[in-house]
């Protein structure tokens, strides 16, 4: 019977609080599919370096976790002959979705273990990795809050979400930056800049979600300078497919690679989902092909 070793980050939103129970579940999953599961259960910052020491000795490695446990191993076995196989596990999985993957664990572990790996996308960032976005200024201080009530409250991701979103209303704060694509730039005001890996949708039926990740292109949209209130607005008409691309960006391009600085030495960047403190300036480059990953 085939091995295939399997990282699970056990602090993932859908991990549940039984993991021996959950273990076995996989354990019989993979065996239904002809495979002997060899099964690490990890903290979120053990996953990179796992993954990193694995991906020596693996032909296909399963992680099982959300974006940012999915994002570190990205880090560790991007650009090798490695192939990635998900499991989703995460809060919203977003990279999970966009590849089209299926949300059923049983159907996920088939798709692991008799599927396809074909070449995506990887962003990075100076030397960290992504798989979904960068945000810089009001998202990447909204997960700070939010991260920050969990702790306090023990409240789900989704529900401090709310109370975090008013903080950073009242704390609302705009960054000058210089924004250098494939020509020079002109400096930036903005709340949000956001640096997606591939395009991002804004229409209604789509929102948020990717049509392909293998265009080998960065999508950076900078909102544009408003009150407290006109942003919340926009906000609003977003969730609803109704941003104008003229009237609320600033900027909204496409490129391969770009540049970000500014007169700070350092700013708090939310990678898919996860804090990171950066120094600028934040240099840019779309990773085109760069992971092999098992989707449908």
């Amino acid at each position: 019977m085939e091995r295939r070793i399997v990282l699970l980050n056990c602090e993932a939103g859908a991990f549940g609080s039984d993991a021996s129970q959950f273990t076995r579940q996989l354990v019989d999953g993979f065996a239904a599919n002809g495979c002997r599961a060899e099964i690490h259960l990890l903290d979120g910052r053990q996953v990179c370096a796992a993954a990193a020491y694995h991906a020596t000795t693996t032909r296909r490695l399963v992680i099982g976790g959300g974006d940012g446990t999915i994002a570190a191993a990205a880090q560790a076995i991007g650009g090798r002959q490695c192939e990635l196989a998900i499991l989703p596990l995460g809060t919203r999985n977003h990279f999970a979705r966009d590849l089209g993957l299926p949300t059923s664990l049983d159907e996920a572990i088939r798709l692991a273990v008799r599927g396809r790996a074909r070449p995506v996308d990887l962003g990075r960032v100076n030397d960290a990795v992504f798989v979904n976005n960068v945000s810089i200024g009001s998202y990447a201080l909204m997960v700070r809050q939010r991260d920050s009530w969990q702790h306090r409250t023990g409240l789900p991701k989704w529900l401090a979400t709310i109370p975090a979103s008013g903080q950073v209303l009242a704390r609302l704060r705009f960054h000058r930056l210089r924004i250098a694509t494939e020509r020079p730039g002109d400096p930036v005001v903005t709340p949000l800049l956001f640096v997606g890996n591939n395009r991002y949708s804004l229409e209604r039926a789509a929102l948020g979600s990717r049509s392909a990740l293998s265009d080998g292109q960065l999508a950076v949209y900078a909102v544009a300078r408003r009150s407290r209130i006109a942003l919340l607005w926009f906000g609003l008409r977003t969730l609803f497919g109704r941003a104008d691309l003229a009237r609320d960006f600033v900027l909204v391009e496409e490129c391969s690679q770009l540049t970000v600085g500014s007169h700070a030495s350092h700013v708090e960047a939310a990678l898919d989902g996860e804090i990171r403190r950066l120094r600028y300036p934040l240099r840019f480059e779309s990773m085109a092909g760069a992971l092999q990953v098992v989707a449908p």
